[in-house]
């Protein structure tokens, strides 16, 4: 019995040395080849087919926005929306880093959808037009909402050199859910009203009078409006069921909402840095918790409240996600 234990490791051992010798061997092979041919395309193609894998995606089964059903069985749609899923899966940063950023502004954008009777999915409006990020378009749009300075307006919002309420995120998403309410008050749509906002409500209709339609799918329409609601239908499907995919984010790693109180004023701020030294604060936190102050110093002649953030005691400290 002994005997026969010995002998199997024997057997054993010369196995894992046999095996180890082959690796070293492929390893040097490979290492040589690499030396010797690191110029033939033929070794290179074979390699990277090998190492580097790219995947096509499902497409979902069924899907919505805001309640309405996606025509997935018709292959323009489901082509369309395959397109910016692809988009969005690859282009790796600009989605991780919106993952990472709606941790932060999401709860503010969903609170007041809810308070406003505005479809959850609206906030998906948001995340497409900025990125949640405080954009400037070509056109002069702004804000995570991109209004433009007229549209802003027309919806309560106060645009000078010194304020600009398009990056007061609360005072916004107030304005975009006038603008949804009056959308659908034209549509009787959630998802023609989402279409409007990149084009207009008046364009959408002369749209959908000229062709003879009467929803968004069987539309035809300029680039921009016509991948505009596939752009939001991937943004949910991607923040949904982020894991598939492939974004794997530890809760730590989001970033958190900003740790903040509100001061009530209404009177003129000569000077916003002295006023955030008097508030035991700096400039710079400040302006990154108030982007609508557009200067240095707070005119209010008309005393006009404003409300202004500031850091709580131990902003910013905490690492994110503890």
């Amino acid at each position: 019995m002994i005997n026969s234990v010995k002998q199997f490791l024997r057997i054993l051992v010369c196995v894992i040395f046999i095996g180890i010798i082959y690796l070293f061997a492929q390893t040097l092979i490979f290492s040589v080849n690499n030396t010797d041919d690191k110029n033939n395309d033929n070794n290179y193609r074979n390699y990277v087919a090998e190492n580097y894998k790219i995947y096509s995606l499902a497409t979902p089964e069924g899907l919505d926005f805001a309640g309405e059903q996606v025509k997935l069985n018709d292959i323009d749609i489901r082509e369309r929306l395959d397109k910016e899923l692809i988009i969005n899966t690859y282009w790796h940063s600009q989605t991780l880093f919106m993952i990472k950023r709606a941790n932060r502004w999401f709860p503010v954008i969903e609170k007041i959808l809810k308070e406003q009777n505005i479809p959850d999915d609206f906030k998906y409006l948001a995340l497409i037009e900025s990125n949640l990020d405080y954009v400037v378009s070509p056109a002069g749009a702004s804000g995570f909402w991109q209004f433009l300075k007229s549209t802003g307006q027309n919806y309560g919002l106060e645009i000078n050199s010194f304020v600009d309420e398009r990056y007061n995120l609360e005072k916004a998403t107030l304005a975009a859910c006038k603008y949804f309410k009056d959308a659908y008050a034209v549509f009787k749509n959630w998802t023609l009203a989402a279409a409007s906002y990149n084009m207009g409500i008046a364009g959408l209709q002369q749209k959908l009078k000229e062709q003879g339609v009467n929803n968004y799918y069987d539309l035809y329409l300029n680039q921009e409006t016509h991948r505009y609601v596939f752009r939001i239908l991937a943004a949910k499907e991607i923040f949904k069921n982020p894991a598939y995919y492939g974004f794997n984010v530890r809760p730590k790693d989001l970033y958190q909402p900003y740790l903040t109180v509100d001061l009530n004023i209404d009177s003129t701020v000569n000077n916003l840095s002295e006023f955030a030294q008097k508030h035991q604060t700096n400039l710079k936190i400040l302006k990154l918790l108030n982007p609508w102050l557009r200067d240095n110093k707070l005119p209010n002649p008309h005393k006009k409240n404003y409300t202004i953030k500031l850091p709580e005691k131990e902003f910013n400290l905490k690492p994110m996600g503890d």
